[in-house]
């Protein structure tokens, strides 16, 4: 009976998956203002909510390598308010945000100095600290969060990717213009107020998340190794040095650059009527200026001809990554790496779960994933914790056994076709909610098109057992591994 009830699950998501990639087409309704801003508007009239969305096709990728970290600091920055919003009188203001930047410019030259004297430099930070500390009489804190918070909004958050930047808030369906009148507003009258605090700020997250994580250090080392070139190697938050010169003309430079109509998508979910919810959209944000496109990446990773290694010394649990190259979407090698990663990782019945974690004991979880963009080739990482009596050479040996089972042995098809259940499943749920729908359709759209979604379970049911075994023998060999490992150096 219970199989019975598992298969008539199984089926019912496999005919929901179905549907929902025939009927997407038809519930997306695109419109594109007159500026280049696309709107993507999924009408759902069960719950009188919204789930807003405004997405950038720019991320840390853009980046040149005076700017790094920019993209990030910028999303800091756009919570600080406007000319209106976020402080008590912006014509005084006004007056001090001058003086506070003029002696912040002096404060980075004089520092980037090996001569500069000392005391001069103490001075100019009592200055600053003096001209902030008058500052923030003028200032509102937290005027978005609280007006949202009021008028019935939560979620309201940013994040700034790779290959993207986005802005949210799920809110009740009549605050819609409450939302498009806010958002217009900060990106025409967007002041970037308590700079160097913010900055400082950055510093504190990047101290804490990457050189005091040992997991956060892994990855950035991970990905500092496996690029040469490419400007994925970058950590989204930038290098402690990039964060330390970072200015408040650089943030300016960038939003003005590419927080722009023609690099933005808006996507609604939820409530409303699209035809009123266009002309809202063309009211508000319609009289921004187009701006540029975002130029592409120039940049090309080199084929990798050896395998790279790193070792990185931090006293915390051993740990190991192991990164090999592979194309991204919508190349159809990708549709081949999320069934052949489903396959390795994906539960208790996973290839690597069950022959290192259950039946060898060698790690204590095993995952992977793709990183760290998906505009442009990633990477297929395998992340492992190995248990403490067993060393990292012994747990590669492991994976590197498995992974040569999928060169050699074709995958039976029941296998495959759990895979493609699983990940079917999984998208159906992350698709559910107004924002997870939001979310998916303007991360696609941002990367290329939202389209992808509505053939993508035909192209994942067209990949055979023969095109795993040929992926696995085109990318996961040596030459085209890089392998970082994390553990306690030798003390003495």
């Amino acid at each position: 009976m219970k199989r019975i009830l598992a298969f008539v699950c199984i089926l019912t998501f496999l005919i929901s998956g179905q549907l929902f990639a025939q009927t997407l087409a038809d519930k997306v309704k695109e419109h594109r203002l007159d500026n280049g801003a696309t709107l993507l508007m999924v009408e759902r009239r069960d719950s009188p909510t919204v789930a807003a969305y405004i997405s950038f096709r720019v991320g840390a990728v853009n980046e040149s390598s005076q700017e790094r970290g920019v993209a990030h600091l910028l999303e800091h920055m756009l919570f600080k308010g406007t000319k209106t919003l976020g402080t008590k009188n912006y014509a005084q203001e006004k007056t001090l945000l001058i003086q506070i930047e003029a002696v912040g410019r002096e404060i980075d030259t004089a520092k980037n100095h090996s001569n500069t004297d000392p005391q001069e430099l103490a001075r100019l930070q009592d200055q600053l600290a003096q001209l902030q500390a008058d500052h923030r009489k003028f200032v509102v804190k937290d005027e978005f969060s609280r007006i949202y918070a009021e008028n019935g909004g939560v979620g309201y958050n940013a994040f700034t990717g790779k290959d993207l930047t986005t802005y949210l808030i799920n809110l009740p369906a009549n605050k819609l213009e409450l939302w498009a009148a806010i958002e217009s507003d900060r990106l025409q009258n967007a002041v970037f107020r308590e700079f160097y605090t913010e900055r400082d700020v950055v510093r504190e997250e990047r101290r804490r998340s990457y050189e005091a994580s040992p997991d956060g250090m892994l990855y950035e080392t991970l990905l500092a190794t496996a690029y040469k070139v490419h400007p994925y190697r970058d950590p989204i938050i930038g290098w402690e040095s990039d964060i330390e010169n970072l200015s408040p003309e650089k943030i300016r430079d960038f939003f003005t650059k590419y927080y722009t109509p023609v690099n933005m998508v808006i996507t609604l979910v939820g409530d409303f009527d699209p035809e009123e919810t266009i002309e809202l959209v063309d009211q508000y944000f319609g009289k921004l200026a187009p701006g540029v496109p975002v130029p592409p990446v120039i940049e090309r990773e080199p084929l990798q001809k050896g395998e790279r290694r790193v070792v990185v010394d931090f006293d915390a649990e051993q740990r190991l990554m192991i990164a090999f190259h592979k194309p991204t979407m919508p190349h159809k090698d990708d549709y081949v790496f999320d069934i052949l990663m489903q396959v390795l990782t994906d539960g208790r019945t996973s290839r690597l779960y069950r022959s290192l974690v259950v039946e060898q004991e060698l790690v204590t979880d095993v995952g992977v994933f793709s990183a760290p963009g998906s505009r442009y080739n990633n990477l297929m990482v395998l992340s492992l914790s190995p248990r403490h009596s067993c060393s990292c050479d012994d747990v590669e040996a492991a994976v590197y056994k498995e992974l040569e089972r999928l060169k050699t042995e074709l995958l039976e098809p029941e296998e495959i076709a759990k895979a493609r259940k699983q990940i079917t499943m999984s998208m159906l749920r992350g698709l559910k909610g107004n924002s997870g729908l939001a979310r998916t359709l303007s991360s696609y759209q941002v990367l290329g098109d939202w389209r992808y979604l509505v053939d993508y379970e035909e192209k994942l049911n067209a990949v055979t057992a023969e095109d795993i075994m040929a992926v696995a023998n085109r990318y996961l060999h040596v030459d085209n591994r890089t392998v970082a490992t994390l553990s306690r150096g030798e003390q003495g």
